[in-house]
C-alpha cells in the first residue's frame, strides 16, 4: 500500500495535463535533440580551439560566440526535459547513441571547412526540428512546440551567420 501512495505522489508531482505516455514520447524527442545540441556544441568548441586561418582572431571569437549560444540552448533543452518529469541524458555515451549528427574525430580543417561543417550541422538540426515539431503537434504540448519553434529560429539565425562566411 505504501508503494501505491508513493507512486501517486510521484504521479501528482507531474500533473500538467499530459499523459505519462505522451510525456515519455516528448521526452524522447527532446533527449535526441539534447544529444544533437551537445555534439554540435563540442564540434564548435573544437573548431574554436583548433581553427587555422589568416583571420584567426576573428574566427576564434566567432566560434566562441556560437558555442556560448549553444551552451544556453542545450541547457534549456535539458531543463525542458526535467520540467516534463524526465531525466536528461548526461553522458558522452548517451549523447553518441542518441545524436542524429556525425562527428569527424581528430580532423583539423581550415576555417572555411569548419564553417561549412557547422553550417551543415545547423541545417540538419533545422530539418530535424521541423520534423520534431510535426511529431509534437498532435500530442497537444503547445509549450514544447513553442520551445522547439524558438530553437528552430535560433538555429536558422546561426546558420545564416555561418553561411555568410562562405558567400
Amino acid at each position: 500500500m505504501a508503494s501505491k501512495s508513493k507512486n501517486a505522489v510521484r504521479a501528482a508531482g507531474v500533473n500538467i495535463g499530459l499523459a505519462e505516455k505522451t510525456r515519455g514520447t516528448i521526452i524522447g524527442v527532446l533527449g535526441t535533440l539534447l544529444a544533437d545540441e551537445v555534439v554540435l556544441y563540442i564540434k564548435t568548441r573544437n573548431f574554436h580551439w583548433n581553427v587555422v586561418a589568416p583571420n584567426f582572431s576573428e574566427m576564434h571569437k566567432f566560434f566562441e560566440a556560437q558555442y556560448e549560444e549553444l551552451d544556453e540552448v542545450f541547457d534549456d533543452v535539458a531543463e525542458r526535459i526535467r520540467s516534463l518529469g524526465g531525466r536528461a541524458p548526461g553522458s558522452m555515451r548517451e549523447f553518441a547513441k542518441l545524436t542524429r549528427l556525425s562527428e569527424k574525430s581528430g580532423e583539423i580543417a581550415h576555417a572555411p571547412d569548419m564553417v561549412a561543417a557547422l553550417l551543415g550541422d545547423h541545417e540538419a538540426l533545422i530539418r530535424s526540428l521541423r520534423a520534431d515539431i510535426d511529431k509534437i503537434e498532435p500530442l497537444g504540448d503547445a509549450g514544447t512546440e513553442d520551445f522547439l519553434t524558438a530553437l528552430l529560429e535560433q538555429h536558422e539565425k546561426m546558420a545564416w551567420m555561418l553561411r555568410s562566411y562562405l558567400q
